[in-house]
């Protein structure tokens, strides 16, 4: 079911034009003032989430040109990080990925930007809106990564169990944890998405459905300190300061 968020038009003919085709392409309800809560809207040329009771919070959306992003594509070589790691991501292969819980698709843009295809599974429509627009305008200044870069609106438990497509190489999940550190990214951003979604209660629903679509291998990220996904022992386990990620081995 679509999550029940409006889009607020705007002030201008361009964002009531952009308002208005993301209505009736996502189904969001179309209103002329501000929401009281949740909203979508258009700023600076990016579509936001924005909680607008809190006027004072920044929204959130997907931008894939942001520094942040882009200095992890070219500072640090984006080959050594972790999660490239825990794919064995080589040079002189490519990779087919779904990754079943993409969030703001950051580790999807990460593994894109290494050569890898990645298809972004994402069953919140709010979510798929963001992630589309964020691709839209990754296309227009690094192309040759957007093409790389696939949207699937579903049911990631869904879509695998019923995969028709490309050879699934690896599947990525990063499903919801409870965050209780305090920091502003988590207050910006974690607050805001589970508000909207809540947590992944059927998160280990989906460990088995990857484990039979993945030829090579299915990566977990976790916390440093949540339990293994629906009690299963990944093959190994490649760490990180904050966060870990369980390697399960299909091919052996």
């Amino acid at each position: 079911m679509p999550d029940r968020v409006p889009i607020f038009a705007g002030d201008t003919a361009t964002e009531r034009t952009q308002a208005n085709e993301l209505s009736e392409r996502w189904g969001f309800n179309l209103v002329e003032e501000e929401p009281d809560q949740l909203g979508l809207c258009f700023e600076q040329e990016q579509l936001v989430l924005k909680d607008f009771s809190a006027p004072k919070q920044l929204g959130i959306s997907v931008d894939f040109l942001s520094a942040q992003s882009q200095y992890r594509k070219q500072h640090g070589g984006a080959f050594k990080e972790p999660l490239a790691k825990a794919f064995a991501v080589k040079s002189t292969q490519t990779l087919n990925i779904v990754d079943a819980t993409p969030g703001l698709g950051r580790d999807a843009f990460v593994l894109a930007s290494v050569g890898c295809h990645v298809t972004m599974v994402e069953r919140s429509n709010v979510v798929a809106a963001l992630l589309a627009d964020g691709i839209a305008r990754l296309t227009t200044k690094q192309p040759e990564i957007a093409e790389r870069l696939k949207l699937v609106y579903g049911d990631s438990k869904s879509v695998m169990l019923n995969w028709s497509s490309d050879k699934v190489d690896g599947i990525y999940l990063d499903p919801m944890f409870p965050h209780r550190k305090k920091s502003a990214l988590v207050k910006k951003e974690m607050r805001v998405f589970q508000q909207l979604l809540g947590h992944d209660p059927d998160a280990d629903a989906l460990l088995a459905p990857a484990l039979a679509l993945a030829k090579s291998r299915v990566v977990v990220k976790r916390p440093n300190s949540a339990p293994i996904l629906n009690d299963c022992k990944p093959t190994m386990a490649i760490t990180s300061k904050k966060h870990r990620f369980d390697v399960y081995l299909t091919n052996i």
